[in-house]
């Protein structure tokens, strides 16, 4: 009796670091910046299927660099099972240069010379793990040598014994079986018998083929797609997926017929082509998707059209591929734009589904104050150079009360907290940075006056923070100037990938009743703006907390949630603040600074205690708020 697959699939063949050119619409001569993602078609299925909701797997080689654990790191945040990922100790990483040219032009550039993953073997292939899944994809690049070859057929000879199905992309590209020179990457399709005799031995053992017109042709060895169908079904009982781009799909499960239009279809999405690379593997990942879970072929048409019209309308490939929430919304709303990357509704759900893990909770040592620390060090006659001294210690404060756990963070500037965010590195922590020009009202951002040209040299695990004084009854001129801010703030934000915090503090500018803050919450959401985080002043009550939670849901129920701020207060005041907001459930925990560390920057600074005290007077300040944040909120370290 054949045991129940603990996975839905594991895929076999290409790991590489795709190089995106991000200047469209030129040639990859003159491109000057380039974004990375991974790539290989392989990958790409493993991350697609995962999205979709499916237990994948990978088996594949990288090398033992950077890009290499680049991989192996972007597959765990992906949920990708890595288990079959081996390192390679003498061989690099493959890369991959791409670019758009226009809508037909791709050019790309494999470098692939003796990379990791062609060396790829048969003693890589562990029995266990084909096993466990309920298919194995094997793909065409991976036929084309002896190593890797029998890695592959290895895989089929273990799924074939296990009663596991196998899937077969037949993923041609002319240059990788050594058709064609370095610059043709692009090309999809050159005739080559040995090629076709090679495919047609794999044909017999599969149970579901992939591919365009053109990689059918090159499996059945005819440029008549009817004739090549027929020549495949000869040898295989395969069901055969015919990719046929905005025409969508054809699927063969039986007899073929006497026109390509009388096989099972589903509904199609007519888009605009922005990249057609990587549309193939999102294709995949959708019918997989269905094919896995038993569900009608034309919902697994519709799941891979669906798929493949996203990826063709975005840039870049595995990161492109949607994931099953965002593909649900758009299979039962549709879009109004031909161009789905123009599709805000759309791409919230995408960026919010696929944004790297965060904390479900945060207890955040805030440290990003730059005029609070400048009057300080002015007031005690030091140099303001120490303030960035001061910076380091306080991480080393939080990293004692942390200890390694995850849910710490710390708020730190890059004005005088340059060497603290270096050394913030070195621990678990969440990181957020400020962006605003410290107490602006109106709110003005330091730094280049575009916002996106200094948040690209952020590490893409920095979170923006950004301080607006707004308040409801603020004159209308004001309020227009702010919300025009915090809209250019957010579509940076976007554009250069990195999560955002929110901090609104209105309390300072006018009365805080129970609407308040829950009324400016609304309005920013009306205006289109849905940050990753909010970080907001204690609240009146408990009513209060529930209108902000409650306009949160309403409007971005996949937002993070709440970090509250301190505004200086006592401790008891804080814990007593906790209390109240730690029963709304949106409120996520705190990011506390002038609390904890006005006492020690002060005596510090004015040569009164030494590194050493500081650090510890620190530490046992936010170790205090730490512990009354986890009573508050029922998770203290008894419970």
């Amino acid at each position: 009796m054949m045991t129940a697959p603990q996975l839905d699939v594991v895929t076999i063949g290409r790991a590489s670091v795709d190089l995106y050119g991000q200047q469209v619409g030129g040639r990859l001569e003159d491109m000057a910046s380039f974004t990375k993602a991974v790539g290989g078609c392989p990958s790409n299925i493993a991350i697609g299927t995962a999205r979709l909701g499916l237990r994948s797997a990978v088996i594949t080689r990288v090398g033992d660099e950077a890009m290499g654990r680049f991989i192996r790191e972007q597959m765990v945040r992906e949920g990708v099972d890595v288990s079959g990922v081996k390192t390679d100790p003498t061989r690099l990483t493959a890369l991959v240069i791409l670019g758009v040219r226009d809508e037909k032009q791709f050019p790309l550039i494999f470098y692939r010379d003796n990379c990791a993953d062609m060396a790829l073997d048969e003693g890589d292939v562990d029995e266990a793990l084909v096993a466990s899944a309920a298919a194995v994809v094997v793909t065409g690049t991976h036929f084309s040598k002896p190593n890797t070859d029998a890695a592959q057929r290895k895989a089929i000879r273990i799924a074939k014994a296990h009663g596991r199905k196998v899937v077969f992309d037949i993923d041609y590209r002319p240059n990788l079986w050594g058709l064609a020179g370095h610059d043709a990457g692009d090309g999809r399709y050159i005739k080559a018998e040995h090629v076709t005799r090679h495919l047609m031995s794999i044909l017999p053992d599969c149970d579901l083929i992939v591919g365009t017109e053109e990689e059918l042709h090159i499996a059945g060895g005819s440029e008549d797609t009817l004739e090549t169908l027929r020549r495949i079904r000869a040898v295989s009982a395969a069901t055969i997926v015919c990719k046929r781009g905005p025409m969508g799909c054809v699927v063969f499960p039986g007899p073929i017929p006497a026109s390509l239009d009388d096989g099972v279809r589903g509904p199609g999405f007519p888009v605009e082509v922005y990249n057609v690379l990587g549309a193939g593997d999102a294709f995949m990942s959708g019918f997989l998707r269905g094919w896995l879970r038993g569900e009608p072929l034309e919902t697994c048409c519709g799941y891979a059209n669906a798929c493949g019209a996203f990826a063709v309308s975005r840039l870049l490939c595995s990161p492109e591929i949607p994931t099953f929430r965002e593909l649900s919304a758009f299979l039962e709303h549709g879009s109004p734009h031909k161009a789905l990357r123009k599709d805000e509704a759309l791409n919230h759900i995408h960026w919010a589904t696929t944004r790297r893990p965060g904390p479900a909770s945060l207890m955040a040592f805030a440290i990003d104050h730059r005029m609070q620390l400048e009057a300080m060090a002015d007031e005690a006659g030091a140099g303001r150079e120490r303030i960035s001294a001061f910076k380091v210690l306080a991480v080393e404060a939080a990293a004692r009360v942390a200890g390694g756990e995850p849910g710490f963070g710390m708020l730190i500037d890059g004005i005088h907290g340059r060497e603290a965010l270096f050394r913030a590195a070195d621990h678990p922590f969440w990181i957020g940075r400020p962006v605003e020009l410290p107490g602006s009202r109106p709110l003005e951002f330091e730094g280049p006056a575009d916002l996106g040209s200094g948040l690209v040299e952020w590490p893409v695990g920095h979170t923006i923070k950004c301080l607006c004084f707004y308040h409801p009854d603020d004159p209308p001129e004001l309020k227009a100037r702010q919300e025009r801010e915090l809209l250019r703030l957010y579509g940076a934000a976007r554009l250069v990938g990195r999560e955002l915090l929110v901090e609104i503090i209105a309390g300072k500018h006018g009365p805080l009743e129970d609407d308040t803050v829950s009324s400016i919450i609304e309005r920013l959401y009306g205006l289109g703006i849905k940050p990753d985080w909010w970080k907001l002043e204690p609240q009146t009550s408990a009513a209060a907390w529930r209108a902000v939670g409650a306009a949160i849901e309403r409007n971005d129920p996949l937002c993070r949630g709440i970090v509250l701020l301190g505004l200086e207060a006592p401790e008891e005041d804080l814990e007593a603040a906790f209390a109240v907001a730690a029963q709304e459930p949106t409120v996520k925990g705190f990011a506390v600074g002038r609390t904890i560390f006005n006492d020690a920057a002060r005596a510090w600074l004015r040569g009164e205690i030494d590194d050493e005290a500081a650090i510890k007077a620190m530490a046992a300040k936010f170790a205090r708020l730490v512990e009354a944040w986890r009573r508050a909120a029922g998770r203290d370290r008894a419970a």
